[in-house]
């Protein structure tokens, strides 16, 4: 509010002017102070206290003048807010605009006077008015804030009329304010008690503000922007930062050393910080006040050195987060690097994982032939190293070595321990290994491969030759895990997927896709998970979704299909992805398309003889089938099947149930369809097609009528994944036993869904330690 305006505080016709402050009815508009603002503009007022002549002489004969009822006021206000010089204006007011003479503060009375009953009227009638002296009440000391004021609002009730009378002035303070009967307590009545008479308990009303903190933090974030207020100015590089030190001091642990401690800075108003980089120090005091800050590419190197100096480990948190999800073969042994030289334990530890597991690939990047000696040692050491034969070890750090043979030959005997020579195979021990210019030339080489042939020659001496060299490396179990994709929930389409560990039995929320999408189709190429079209709950999609589930990240840099699909077939074959029929919003569609992931382009193929919406798909013995569906006017129970190699479909056995929307899955060598919706109702019920016979057999139902469910192997073993029974979306789990003939309740999702795609990727099982 401007400081020229005026705020005023209106009882009536009568005023008090608070100057260029805020009007005394805001101060009790803070959420911390609300059990106030019900009362304070009645309770406040009636809560008379006798003024200072009364305390003095005792007397209780007269009644006390409106100027002493309301200058009663005065007093309990400046003690409740010490910052507000009002005593002196109330005064200036109330005496026409005359200043009241001096009097002098009286001796402290106890401190039971101050909440008693009125002692009786001001003998001198309203002249000898109060006066705050150095922030003294002119009652006595201070009443305590805001506890004293609120004892004072509930406890002095003992006021009748006589006192409110003043005589002498044309206007009743207190009667203009609408007080009536007295000065009572609205809350505890006439006498001071309830309604059966007996005395009432003290009112309160707790309250905590959800808003204050973000509001307050907010305002203080303006008023350092425009370097108001500010007590401190950091200079970094040619920058110059301003704050406050409190608040730098409660935000960060260096901070709050520097300024509270015996060091210099603590008394200086400018100090200068070195060894970071200007804007991430910026970023990082913006983030002090404003609990907001963005983590890229483009900062992060410079982000999580200065969080560390500043021991913000919130912040170093955020970097390493996202330091892991950019994990990539290409980049993990300089992200490991980095997180070791800012001692970022966690971030390391996955950094080495993911290095380990996917050393195969690493070694094929710069960054392993830049590694320095003792990170090679240590990664060529491990146990935990996944690699298919001990072969790829000898041949990684070879190509070390001759990246810069001159000054890393003489380091080769030192690697060469590491490598596990014994587990070799003989051919490439003798042939490869021993005929090596470099290990012929070394003898501490040469005693190393005369070990291994040693080891494999005489078996007969292999428990006395046991060591590190001879132990194998850890075998990187790899299991197959369930993604959850997509669908339709609580009336909207959804982005979220989850993942579920048969091992475990548990589902696991992963990272979402970018875009939601109901009749999505998922299928797996290459260990990575593909979502292909669908509908986003406004419109119909054609863009595509690749998830990664080692670095558990969506991308989009897939090229879109030809056209907008949801209700669509998805499959591989042949190390192409096929999307199959659907619907565009316009028509049921029978045209079919492959994507080529190392041309990241999609080509047309063959249509299908039938249009097919809600269609399901899969891959046998090199074929691709179409399974049901609809072509827009009724559920099919035809089958047609694609050959690649002619680029034609072909008519195959008819299911015995019309079936759309149903789940499909190759288990056995057979194709197993199952639920979905007729004509009429959801279904059930399951059958199987035997591709040698060309012909579906029924099989047991499920227990659960399931439309839109998602079936995938996983294992060896058959799951029923979500769906629709007619009434409820569903989250169950059904689980085929074949040898029982029987289907079986396995858990549950976290999200109910209608129409969402499943897909089964074979990952390490520690993969899932990597987020």
């Amino acid at each position: 509010m401007d400081e020229a305006e005026s705020c005023r505080h209106s009882c009536g016709s009568s005023s008090l002017f608070f100057g260029p402050s805020e009007p005394l009815s805001d101060f009790f508009d803070g959420p911390e102070t609300a059990i106030v603002k019900s009362t304070a503009r009645t309770t406040l007022l009636t809560a008379e206290v006798p003024p200072s002549s009364a305390l003095a002489s005792g007397s209780s004969s007269s009644p006390s003048s409106s100027s002493s009822s309301s200058r009663s006021v005065v007093p309990l206000l400046s003690d409740c807010f010490p910052f507000l010089n009002i005593l002196d204006l109330a005064n200036h007011h109330l005496h026409g605009g005359h200043n009241p003479p001096p009097v002098q503060p009286l001796a402290h009375p106890p401190p039971a006077q101050l909440l008693s009953p009125p002692l009786g009227p001001n003998p001198n009638n309203g002249a000898g008015p109060s006066h705050h002296h150095h922030g003294m009440n002119a009652l006595g000391p201070p009443l305590g804030g805001a506890p004293a004021l609120l004892a004072g609002l509930v406890g002095v009730s003992d006021m009748s009329g006589p006192h409110l009378a003043n005589p002498h002035h044309g206007h009743d303070l207190m009667s203009s304010c609408g007080v009536v009967g007295g000065s009572s307590s609205l809350i505890s009545g006439a006498n001071g008690g309830g309604l059966d008479g007996r005395p009432a308990s003290p009112a309160r009303l707790a309250y905590s503000s959800e808003k204050h903190t973000r509001s307050a933090f907010n305002e203080l974030h303006a008023i350092r922007k425009h370097n108001d207020l500010c007590d401190v100015v950091i200079h970094v590089g040619n920058r110059k930062i301003y704050a406050h030190k409190v608040i730098l001091a409660a935000c960060s642990p260096y901070f709050r050393a520097m300024f509270t401690g015996e060091l210099a800075e603590s008394r200086q108003t400018e100090v200068t910080i070195r060894d970071v980089e200007e804007t991430a120090m910026e970023i990082l005091v913006d983030f002090c006040y404003s609990a907001k800050i963005v983590v890229e590419e483009a900062n992060v190197q410079t982000l999580l050195p200065a969080a560390c100096l500043l021991q913000l480990q919130e912040i170093q948190d955020v970097c390493c987060v996202f330091l892991k999800r950019q994990l990539d073969p290409s980049n993990c042994l300089g992200i490991r690097a980095f997180a070791d030289t800012h001692a970022c334990r966690e971030l390391l530890r996955v950094a080495d994982k993911f290095t380990y597991h996917n050393f195969q690939e690493v070694i094929e990047h710069e960054e392993f032939l830049l590694l320095p000696l003792s990170q090679l040692i240590e990664i060529c050491s491990s146990d935990e190293l996944n690699v298919r034969t001990e072969e790829q070890v000898y041949q990684a750090i070879m190509t070390w070595v001759k990246y810069n043979i001159v000054e890393r030959r003489q380091h080769l005997p030192v690697i060469l321990q590491h490598v596990r020579l014994p587990l070799l195979s003989p051919k490439f021990l003798v042939g490869t290994v021993g005929a090596d210019v470099l290990i012929k030339s070394d003898e501490a080489c040469r005693d190393l491969v005369d070990e291994a042939k040693n080891y494999l020659l005489l078996p007969q001496e292999r428990p006395h030759m046991q060591g590190p060299r001879t132990r194998p490396r850890k075998p990187t179990r790899r299991g197959e895990v369930l993604f959850a994709v997509g669908g339709w929930c609580s009336g909207d389409a959804i982005a979220s997927v989850e993942r579920y560990d048969p091992q475990s039995g548990d589902w696991k929320m992963v990272a979402a896709m970018s875009k939601r999408r109901c009749g999505v189709g998922v299928a797996v190429l290459n260990d990575l998970l593909y979502a292909v079209g669908g509908h986003d709950g406004q419109s119909y999609l054609n863009s595509i979704e690749r998830y990664d589930p080692q670095t558990n990240q969506w991308s989009a840099d897939v090229a879109p299909t030809s056209s907008c699909r949801t209700s669509v077939g998805v499959a591989v074959l042949d190390g192409y992805l096929y999307a199959v029929g659907g619907q565009d919003g316009v028509s049921c569609l029978n045209h079919v398309e492959r994507y080529d992931p190392k041309e990241n382009k999609w080509n047309k193929v063959a249509s299908m003889m039938t249009r097919r919406l809600g269609v399901a798909v899969a891959v046998l013995n090199g074929y691709l089938y179409a399974i049901g569906g609809s072509d827009g006017q009724c559920p099919l129970n035809t089958v047609e099947r694609y050959d690649p190699r002619k680029n034609t479909w072909t008519a195959m056995a008819p299911m015995s149930t019309r079936r759309k929307h149903l789940g499909c899955a190759v288990f056995n060598n057979m194709i197993y369809a199952v639920g979905g919706r007729d004509d009429t109702t959801e279904l059930s019920s399951a059958e199987r097609y035997n591709p040698s016979t060309n012909t579906w057999s029924p099989i047991v139902a499920m227990m659960s009528r399931r439309s839109g469910v998602g079936l995938a192997v996983v294992n060896g073993q058959l799951y029923a994944v979500g769906g629709f029974d007619g009434t409820t979306y569903l989250k169950t789990i059904e689980v085929f036993d074949q040898d029982a003939n029987n289907w079986k309740l396995c858990g549950s999702m976290n999200y109910r869904r209608l129409g969402g795609g499943v897909g089964v990727v074979r990952m390490p099982h520690t993969d899932s330690h990597f987020w």
